[in-house]
């Protein structure tokens, strides 16, 4: 029987781009998965944990651990609500016993969605083709937290009629940072003008990443630039037949 896939799709996904889910059932279904979406799921409570809010964000912590609590897998398109859940619940929940031993019961089934192609599915080429130039930005909690670097550009080097070209300084932060970006709108304003002059010079079509929350701070930035430049996301592109 095929292993069951529940995705967890994170606010920014579910609120703004909520094709990037249905790429990610997509790609998941077609290397066999039955893909499950949880309609009780909500947040995973980083806003409110990065923002000082830590009782605030046990509160939705709790929720997600009840929602997911007998997933197989619980496969995720973003690195920082990844890195949320399998790294930041121990210091969430460490006067939470119970909570604590949920958090990391749970943790070792909670996969990035790149990483889960590579490491749970074990595949490469999923059958995409995108007649494109690209480039890849490398979104921090992913590359800082997980380590996520080689695997996306590995997974963009199968897809059909694809070329990928690094950006200068691909990861250098795009200035969103969650609640950053409205604490600091000068700073974030100006990492996110370095990053786009960055992906003009790559000539590429589309900047992909595995944050949507990168992409929408990195097309906020070309649209007021007057740039032809799209953002999409990894799922997006495996997605493209």
């Amino acid at each position: 029987m095929p292993a069951r896939v529940a995705l967890f799709v994170t606010c920014i996904v579910d609120q703004f781009f909520p094709r990037v889910g249905l790429a990610m059932a997509e790609v998941l279904e077609r290397l066999g998965y039955r893909v499950d979406f949880p309609e009780a799921q909500t947040c995973c409570g980083q806003p409110a944990f990065n923002t000082g809010y830590r009782e605030e964000a046990r509160h939705v912590a709790r929720h997600f651990l009840s929602v997911f609590r007998d997933a197989e897998y619980v496969v995720v398109p973003s690195g920082s609500c990844t890195s949320m859940i399998t790294r930041h619940y121990e210091e969430l929940f460490r006067k939470d016993p119970e909570a604590l031993e949920q958090a990391r019961r749970l943790a070792p089934r909670v996969w990035e969605f790149s990483q889960f192609l590579l490491e749970v599915a074990g595949v490469e080429d999923v059958g995409a083709r995108l007649p494109a130039v690209v480039t890849y930005h490398d979104s921090c909690h992913a590359l800082r937290e997980l380590g996520i670097r080689e695997g996306p550009r590995r997974l963009l080097a199968k897809v059909r009629g694809l070329e990928l070209r690094e950006m200068p300084a691909s990861q250098e932060c795009c200035g969103f940072g969650g609640t950053f970006s409205v604490k600091f709108p000068e700073i974030s304003a100006s990492m996110v003008r370095t990053k786009v002059e960055a992906i003009h010079q790559t000539g590429a079509q589309y900047v992909v990443s595995v944050d949507a929350s990168c992409l929408m701070q990195i097309q906020g930035a070309l649209n007021r630039a007057g740039s032809p430049v799209r953002t999409l996301h990894l799922a997006e592109v495996l997605a493209s037949r």
